[in-house]
């Protein structure tokens, strides 16, 4: 465009906005898996489009030459300013960083690759006009060179247009497909999700090497040579792009097999303890009734041994004939230390909590034996905690939702009591019903500090083992919506409160 100066002011213009929403795809993909350090998401975004900017900007103008190694100078270099701009703007000390930023330069590739071959066939337009040129079809040159300098301003937009929906609409499906963007990828999921995209930046590579041919001393595109490869290769760089896809989904999957695994141990876990709790439920019955069906010899031994005692006290001379009747002198320590024991028996078999639900009661009692042996002085509250005689919800699902509650507030007292030993620990458990609606709400204290996503309804589990821990409130709530209900969580000081709403 030397010596059309308009011409080439509209070329740069139509590289500004480019450059622009180039940079906007990359602070799109980044945003979308990782947290940004800065407090404003939009200043993150920002940045991220005026760092990326900078470096398309400038490239273009340190480098105009297009040689093989400046295009793999540039390649290298933009990969390292990916990785600059990741660490610098977002918290990307994880291995997903990585996939991003190999997976942003391989669909930047191919999109590259992809509208470069859609220009070329667009190029065919000037050998048109050379054509006609030549027959005389225009009336001066200068319409000749207007229609030229058209030409190559609608190719070169057309080309970015192009570059930026490929580019766009991609990232776009990934973030729509991989949907755990908080998961905590291992080296091998690592591995298998980034062969898709070594193999399409390998063969962008190639295509950079092997694009530009000499023939008969003049330099000569591939294509022109091999005009078969102007399908073979858009079709390779196309199944390129759905591998990667293809790639992202089958993680996607894997992640969420594993998931369902987890969660189908860990309710099979929880059956097991609710049948250890129907056992313990029926052993604790049986012994309330060998109780009563032996009372009566107890109360006769400890009347005896009462009157035994006091008759030793009342002739302290007794006889050697007298002793036939009262062998010895019963101390009352001996009767002390017997009614003790006998306390003791009976506050095993005493039901703590009594709710009107056979099964939260066994599950209470249960789990108060239990905590009680981790934090003596905790305290477990459960007198407005009553089910009525109709319940609709089946014993199995109640136990699921009061089970991992539970499991979940015995935890949060332990590392509160592990952080703070003087600090009050408490279980608290309440119901009520409201029309057809029964509410269930469990409040316990914890240490005031909690961990969440925005991307996640629930608070994340502190546990090292995430994927087997952590689906205690998912298991609440795929069972509470069985009965059309739901689950709610807040947060009041250093008191965490479950309400579970069931219908």
């Amino acid at each position: 465009m030397e010596g059309f100066p308009v011409y080439s002011l509209l070329s740069t213009c139509l590289e500004v906005p480019f450059i622009i929403l180039h940079g906007y795809c990359l602070q799109f993909f980044y945003g979308s898996f990782l947290e940004s350090r800065m407090r404003s998401k939009k200043t993150a975004g920002f940045l991220t489009v005026i760092g990326y900017g900078t470096w398309k900007l400038g490239s273009s103008i340190l480098w105009k030459n297009t040689t093989t190694r400046i295009m793999l100078l540039k390649l290298l270099i933009t990969i390292i300013v990916l990785a600059v701009l990741a660490l610098a703007i977002y918290r990307a000390w994880k291995r997903i960083a990585v996939f991003l930023i190999l997976t942003f330069a391989t669909i930047n590739e191919i999109s590259f690759f992809l509208s470069y071959m859609l220009l070329q066939l667009g190029s065919n337009l000037f050998d048109l006009w050379n054509w006609c040129f030549l027959r005389g079809c225009f009336s001066s040159g200068d319409t000749y060179l207007t229609l030229i300098h058209v030409t190559a301003l609608l190719l070169q937009a057309g080309n970015y247009v192009v570059f930026l929906l490929i580019l766009f609409v991609t990232l776009k499906l990934i973030v729509l497909i991989f949907r755990e963007k908080d998961y905590m990828i291992h080296n091998t999921e690592l591995l298998f999700i980034l062969a898709p995209n070594l193999i399409g930046l390998l063969i962008c590579l190639l295509l950079r090497t092997t694009i530009e041919m000499t023939g008969n001393d003049a330099p000569r595109l591939l294509y022109d040579r091999y005009p078969l490869l102007t399908l073979i290769i858009p079709a390779i760089l196309i199944l390129s792009l759905f591998s990667i896809l293809c790639g992202v989904k089958l993680l996607q999957d894997m992640i969420v097999l594993s998931r369902e695994r987890s969660s189908r141990t860990i309710l099979e876990k929880q059956i097991l303890s609710m049948q250890e709790h129907m056992a313990e439920m029926d052993r604790i019955y049986s012994g309330i009734r060998s109780m009563k069906h032996d009372m009566k010899n107890t109360l006769s031994v400890v009347m005896q041994l009462y009157t035994q005692s006091r008759q030793t006290d009342k002739y302290p001379d007794n006889t050697d004939s007298d002793k036939t009747l009262w062998p010895e002198p019963i101390p009352d320590q001996e009767l002390k230390a017997y009614l003790s024991e006998l306390n003791k028996s009976m506050d095993q078999l005493t039901a703590r909590f009594k709710t009107g639900n056979h099964v939260a009661d066994v599950l209470l009692n249960m789990k108060y034996h239990e905590f009680v042996r981790m934090i003596p002085d905790l305290q477990i509250l459960a007198e407005e905690l009553i089910f009525p005689e109709q319940l609709t919800i089946q014993s199995y699902d109640l136990g699921i939702i009061l089970g991992n509650a539970l499991d979940n507030a015995g935890a949060a007292c332990r590392k509160l009591k592990e952080k703070e030993p003087d600090a009050r620990a408490f279980i608290r458990l309440s119901s009520f019903r409201k029309g057809k609606f029964l509410f269930i709400k469990i409040e316990n204290s914890f240490d005031g500090t909690i961990r969440q996503k925005k991307t996640s309804e629930f608070p994340l589990t502190d546990k090292k083992d995430k994927e087997a821990h952590g689906i205690g409130l998912i298991n609440i709530r795929n069972t509470v919506e069985k009965y059309q209900g739901a689950v709610d969580w807040r947060i009041t000081g250093r008191v965490f409160t479950l309400s579970v709403m069931i219908r």
